[in-house]
């Protein structure tokens, strides 16, 4: 099987991934489950190569992606010039492996594997 599917339509599981993605790069760090955890960091790797060549094609190609969201209370920057200006600046010397999951145990609910998700 080429990606995981997570039991959700293919918009629904979009959405979920928009979502990820977009609170990995703002809070650089999230705990989900394993399974959301290994599709999310092909997804994330792809985001931060983009990010590092810096063109503005890159740059409309993560915007489509990555929702919108202000990264302080003041709003003055968003998720996408947080990646580009901070993040992939980062690991200009650094070709993948971008992030790094670390177990944490099972969730209580439902006994589902969770992960901390974070850029390295």
């Amino acid at each position: 099987m080429p990606y995981r599917k997570l039991g959700r339509t293919s918009s629904a599981r979009k959405a979920v991934f928009r979502s990820l993605v977009t609170d990995l790069f703002l809070y650089e760090r999230i705990q989900t489950t394993e399974a959301k955890a290994k599709e999310l960091r092909k997804i994330a790797d792809k985001m931060i190569t983009l990010a590092k060549r810096g063109d503005l094609h890159a740059r409309r190609q993560v915007a489509a992606y990555v929702r919108r969201e202000p990264v302080n209370d003041e709003g003055k920057q968003d998720v996408i010039q947080k990646l580009f200006s901070d993040i992939a600046p980062r690991f200009i010397e650094r070709h993948g492996g971008y992030t790094r999951i670390v177990k944490v145990g099972p969730r209580r609910g439902d006994a589902a594997e969770m992960v901390l998700i974070e850029l390295v």
